[in-house]
């Protein structure tokens, strides 16, 4: 299961491991970036696509699960 596939992080950015290390010295902050949007309105809109699609996925990994195990 990929990153991406494991929850809706949209809001949140997604370091690379050199990124991960060099926060850890960024005693100021200043490598924290965002995903912004023009709007709280266009935030929220795509917070919840992605979350509907994390959803979806769930159900279509646990429908897949089940087709597994009734063909046993």
């Amino acid at each position: 299961m990929g990153r991406d596939e494991m929850e809706s992080c949209f809001l949140y950015a997604r370091p690379s491991l050199i990124e991960g290390a060099a926060r850890m010295v960024d005693l100021s902050g200043s490598l924290n970036v965002y995903n912004y949007s023009r709007n709280g309105s266009e935030a929220d809109a795509r917070a919840l696509y992605e979350d509907w699609r994390a959803i979806g996925r769930d159900v279509r990994a646990a429908l897949e699960e089940l087709r597994r195990d009734n063909r046993r």
